[in-house]
């Protein structure tokens, strides 16, 4: 269905725009060289891009029928606040004349979804399509935005509870974006009314593919149940062709999540795909804000899937599985302390916070006896700064995006007790990330982590990983605006267990579109990702257009694990061109279809697939402190 009507949607484009070109006269392209009486060569006449959008946005402005159609349908209103740009700087420091007065009222107004704007108050729905958008959406209450917001009536105006307040609402899955500011008009000396504007996202999505007669996925998800912030997501797929022992046809992935106030969040979900099956619990609530002090989790898991414990995936030599059954109780709490300024009226940015975190694993089953029943207590002290810049056309096509930047220093320490010998634990990240509206985006992060075996300090289950994210200022020509990604991450297994192969290449994890014809598992990994996106001025039934192309290469060390390096392997490369589509006022994940071609280690023998995506490939890590942990071997 969703292949359906993106193709109508292709075809009345291409014929609005031929009929508005064929009712438009041509100019005469005077041609010296042409002999009298000879007819001129159509075929070398170049394709005028920029002419055919004027044509088309010409025809849009017409009464008929077909021409309001074709208004309801594009969208060409130059954006002139995505020209002019950002303040750079998130929190800044216009309100700080207001700080510490008594808050009075706190306004909020929520918009729906379609036909407004927040920054333009007499912007309303003008077609069809935006009414009945809005017909179908509920609104956020105004309980949920005063969830989020960091001030009460009656309280005193903390400094930064404005911006990170703003921040905050816009991070939420239900809301495009948010204004919280001072109504000037009514502030007095000692009090002030603050004002907050927040736009909706259409929550209700879902989600329909059919690979072929008896294969598909069908997905469900609301991320504003009722208009509180609940969210739902369901995802089942079928007619799977999974390989190997214990493989089923099809896959379920559920959950669903409740918001509380205080930023507490509670959460249940479940997996069961082949050879994994997988149930949670958790209440959590995070380091959310720069000026939070408390956080911490309680959670539950339990795992029952099937590993491979010998093999090297081979025809000559496959992979043997067995059985891995166990259950997982985990909790942490964390403390922020705030550090001396020496700014006089400003306070310092930087925290040093403090956590402490115990896990407890029980096995039912064990595929070796290298699998222990243990708990485990970790203890982490760190420092964290974290500022936020503002800018657009990152990861969302014009919508205000959060730009988290800073320095995060952290030193874990650890003790397992388990059956066969104690072990301490040992780990350290390092990570910092600058911005620039100019010299664009840079995020490096480095963690070393192991266990160290008592009786004989031998180290164990060790990974060294890194990780590097750019991408360039955002560059403009008329209406097109374009960016460059760069993209390198590292894992390197130390002294894993038998059989340890967790890592993988295919999707999020290396090659984007990517499908090996067998299971192909590896100790270490090394991959290095770019991409150019165009975004373009098209809107489509609200949809804007962007166009990708992409070169992935990844080395896997799948043979041996003598060897930590993996580049003793040839690579796996991957490349492709595609388009990229996304509603900002709809809960809709990015949309996206591919071409990619990939010369060596693909399913099909000529190495071409063409893909659906709808999870973005690149995102931001925060600088905020979690739950302590050892480094993740996925």
């Amino acid at each position: 269905m969703k292949y359906l009507v993106w193709m109508w949607g292709v075809v009345l484009g291409v014929a609005l725009a031929t009929a508005a070109l064929a009712q438009t006269p041509a100019l005469p392209h005077p041609d010296t060289t042409r002999l009298p009486g000879a007819r001129p060569d159509s075929l070398r006449r170049r394709f005028d891009q920029e002419r055919m959008l004027n044509n088309l946005k010409a025809y849009t402005k017409r009464k008929t029928i077909a021409g309001k159609a074709a208004s309801a349908l594009f969208n060409f209103t130059e954006r002139r606040e995505d020209k002019a740009g950002l303040d750079a700087t998130l929190l800044d420091r216009q309100f700080d004349r207001h700080n510490y007065k008594v808050i009075r009222q706190i306004n909020i107004r929520t918009l729906d979804a379609f036909g407004f704007s927040i920054s333009d108050s007499l912007r309303t729905p003008n077609n069809i399509l935006e009414k009945a958008g809005n017909t179908f959406h509920v609104k956020t209450s105004k309980l949920r935005v005063r969830q989020v917001l960091l001030f009460r009536e009656g309280e005193e105006l903390e400094p930064q509870d404005l911006a990170e307040s703003e921040r905050l609402l816009r991070q939420t899955s239900e809301l495009l974006d948010a204004r919280v500011f001072v109504n000037e008009r009514t502030s007095t000396a000692d009090s002030v009314d603050i004002q907050v504007i927040t736009k909706d996202v259409f929550s209700i999505s879902g989600t329909f593919q059919l690979r072929d007669v008896a294969a598909g996925v069908i997905g469900v998800r609301d991320v504003n149940f009722l208009g509180l912030g609940h969210q739902f997501r369901n995802r089942y797929e079928y007619g799977r062709r999974d390989p190997g022992p214990g493989a089923q046809t099809w896959r379920y992935i559920g959950s669903y999540q409740v918001p509380f106030r205080n930023f507490v969040y509670g959460q249940v979900r479940y997996r069961n795909e082949t050879r994994n099956k997988e149930a949670g619990a958790t209440l959590s609530r995070d380091f959310y804000s720069i000026n939070t002090r408390y956080a911490g989790a309680v959670s539950y898991d339990f795992v029952d899937r099937v590993v491979s414990t010998t093999g090297s995936g081979t025809v000559e030599d496959p992979y043997i599985f067995k059985p891995l059954r166990y259950n997982v109780q985990d909790v942490w709490l964390g403390r922020a302390l705030r550090l001396r300024s020496y700014d006089l009226g400003y306070e310092n940015p930087g925290r040093a916070i403090v956590s402490g975190r115990m896990i407890r694993t029980s096995y039912a089953q064990k595929p070796t006896s290298d699998y222990l029943n243990g708990n485990l207590l970790l203890g982490t002290i760190g420092y964290s700064v974290r500022r936020y810049y503002k800018d657009k056309y990152l990861f969302g096509f014009g919508r205000t995006e959060d730009i988290p930047t800073g320095t995060l220093l952290s030193l874990t320490a650890g003790y397992e007790f388990n059956e066969l010998a104690n072990r301490r634990y040992y780990g350290l990240r390092l990570a910092y990330a600058g911005y620039h509206p100019q010299r664009g985006y840079l995020y490096l992060n480095g963690e070393f982590g192991s266990y160290i075996r008592e009786y004989d300090n031998n180290w164990q289950q060790g990974l060294i990983s890194g990780e590097l994210l750019y991408f360039t200022r955002l560059y403009h020509t008329g209406n097109y605006q374009w960016r460059h990604f760069l993209w390198q991450r590292t894992s390197l297994g130390l002294n894993r267990r038998p059989g340890e192969q967790p890592l993988s290449i295919d999707g999020e994890h290396g090659l984007r579109g990517f499908q090996p014809g067998g299971l192909l598992l590896g100790t270490s990994r090394v991959t290095l990702n770019y991409e150019a996106t165009l975004f373009t001025p098209v809107s489509f039934l609200g949809f804007r257009m962007a166009g990708i192309a992409f070169a992935d290469v990844a080395w896997l060390n799948a043979r041996t694990q003598q060897q930590v390096l993996p580049f003793y392997e040839s690579p796996y490369t991957g490349f492709g061109l595609g388009l990229r589509f996304r509603n900002e006022y709809a809960a809709l994940p990015t949309f996206q279809i591919t071409f990619g071609f990939y010369p060596r280690g693909m399913s099909t023998p000529n190495g071409i697939r063409i893909f659906e995506n709808s999870r973005p490939y690149y995102d931001f890590s925060d600088f905020s402190f979690g739950q302590p942990g050892v480094v993740r071997y996925q």
